[in-house]
């Protein structure tokens, strides 16, 4: 009886260790924005449209969200992808997909966005700086 159990829980693991699952195969990428329009001055209050453009390198890449960081007065932003890694991927360059955010302005000076423009050779991240002063 003790061997049947410990064949059956041998089987059991072997099972368990198998590389076939049903669990998705994806990853998250964050991609660079190509262009960005942001308004020459905020005021104080009011909300305003920034409108982002950027390129998909795959058809396997998915979009996800923008990504936002605030610290401060500095916003950091770029576009999170999903990379869906079980398909076959068509590396031909579809044109520039668009999406935009509403940003409320709730302080005074200015702010300083950061977009994203992808990695130097040494793999450090690069932005592109845009500052936008308030307007009182």
């Amino acid at each position: 009886m003790k061997k049947i159990i410990a064949l059956t829980l041998l089987w059991a693991s072997f099972l368990s260790c198998s590389p076939d699952n049903d669990y998705p195969n994806y990853s998250y990428e964050v991609l660079p924005v190509a262009s960005y329009e942001v308004p020459a001055s905020f005021k104080l209050g009011e909300t305003y449209t920034i409108t982002l453009k950027y390129q998909k390198p795959t058809s396997c890449h998915g979009y996800q969200g923008i990504y936002y960081d605030k610290n401060l007065n500095v916003r950091t932003i770029g576009i999170q992808t999903v990379v869906d890694k079980d398909q076959i991927c068509n590396q031909a360059l579809p044109p520039l997909s668009e999406v935009s955010f509403q940003f409320y302005v709730t302080n005074t000076g200015s702010y300083i966005f950061k977009f994203y423009k992808g990695k130097d050779a040494n793999g450090v991240s690069i932005f592109e700086e845009k500052e936008i002063k308030v307007d009182n």
